[in-house]
């Protein structure tokens, strides 16, 4: 799979695939090779993309200039399948039942057996999850056979794409394939819970209604932002992973005691620490996004007392590489 295409090189033309049996398969065929498929939900054109590959996940983000890395909610074809990915608890398992498929999203804790990427989940220890019903949507997950992230299919900050001339209009030359089904059926986004901790949250209103949702709890939701809440999900303001080592940015070279995390090829005499790793020796963005919340967590998990990151690009994918590195260098 080419992934020079996400970088906005626009090498070819975006593919136009039937809403039949064979662009079903088509479009599962490029999600599984890591490409970029434009799909419709049940409200907009989503940007769909393996969840399970950091790479593929890393592609949206180039696509949709997205100027930070967010959680992205990863779509299932069944509750079973969600339950391979997160944490259900009781009352989780009973929101997924009652409303599932349908536009709800659960963010639950990630299982042990999760594939979602550390780049979908922004290095967090919850995962978002959602059955859509649109049933075009619901026959590429099923021929996919794994977790697919599909945040809109539009450039970051304009207008969500609604048919397959919409997304062509923004991202033509941009992603592999779009699936035109005519125009999404134009609704409010799904709504967010977070089931994390025993007392269910409400993270976004959406197409589920705060009263349907409780009652199915049997108890009053708890609004994010009130005393106690701070739950993590797409499309919120939140604090995302941080090491618990210090950080120090734009690092020529490691100090003593420091852990390295490097980018490119590293200058002639280079010493490198014991603790080190390298986003992405040869320079590639998309690689360096990949591995970030990994690598970061790899270096942590030793104990250095600070880890010395290098400088990395501030163009493309590297805005929003340092827009994260940024945040986990914030005091705390």
């Amino acid at each position: 799979m080419n992934h020079s295409r996400s970088t906005g090189s626009g090498i070819r033309p975006t593919r136009i695939l039937h809403a039949d049996a064979e662009g079903i398969a088509e479009a599962a065929r490029l999600l599984r090779a890591g490409g970029l498929v434009a799909l419709p939900t049940e409200t907009v054109y989503g940007l769909a993309a393996d969840a399970t590959s950091g790479h593929a996940v890393a592609g949206i983000y180039a696509a949709k200039e997205r100027p930070s890395f967010n959680p992205l909610i990863s779509h299932l074809p069944s509750v079973e399948a969600a339950r391979r990915e997160g944490l259900f608890d009781a009352n989780a398992l009973a929101l997924a039942k009652a409303f599932w498929p349908g536009p709800l999203t659960l963010v639950v804790p990630a299982s042990s057996s999760c594939q979602v990427s550390e780049l979908a989940r922004a290095g967090l220890a919850s995962v978002a999850l959602r059955v859509p019903s649109h049933p075009l949507a619901h026959a590429i997950l099923e021929a996919a056979g794994r977790p697919i992230a599909a945040p809109s299919a539009n450039r970051s900050g304009r207008v969500s794409a609604t048919s397959a001339e919409h997304v062509l209009a923004d991202l033509d030359g941009r992603i592999d394939a779009v699936v035109d089904a005519g125009p999404a059926e134009v609704g409010v986004e799904s709504t967010i819970i977070a089931c994390l901790d025993g007392a269910p949250r409400l993270l976004r209103p959406g197409g589920v209604s705060r009263a349907a949702i409780e009652g199915v709890i049997g108890r009053p939701l708890v609004l994010a932002g009130e005393a106690g809440a701070a739950p993590i999900s797409p499309g919120l303001l939140a604090s995302h992973y941080a090491p618990a080592a210090a950080v120090r940015l734009d690092a020529e070279a490691p100090r003593a005691g420091e852990a390295w995390l490097g980018f490119g090829s590293e200058q002639a005499g280079f010493v490198a620490p014991a603790i080190s790793l390298n986003l992405s020796p040869a320079g590639d963005l998309a690689e360096a996004a990949a591995n970030l919340f990994g690598y970061m967590r790899q270096l942590d998990a030793q104990g250095p007392r600070a880890i010395a990151i290098a400088s990395v690009p501030a163009h493309g994918l590297g805005e929003a590489i340092n827009d994260r590195l940024r945040r986990a260098a914030a005091p705390r």
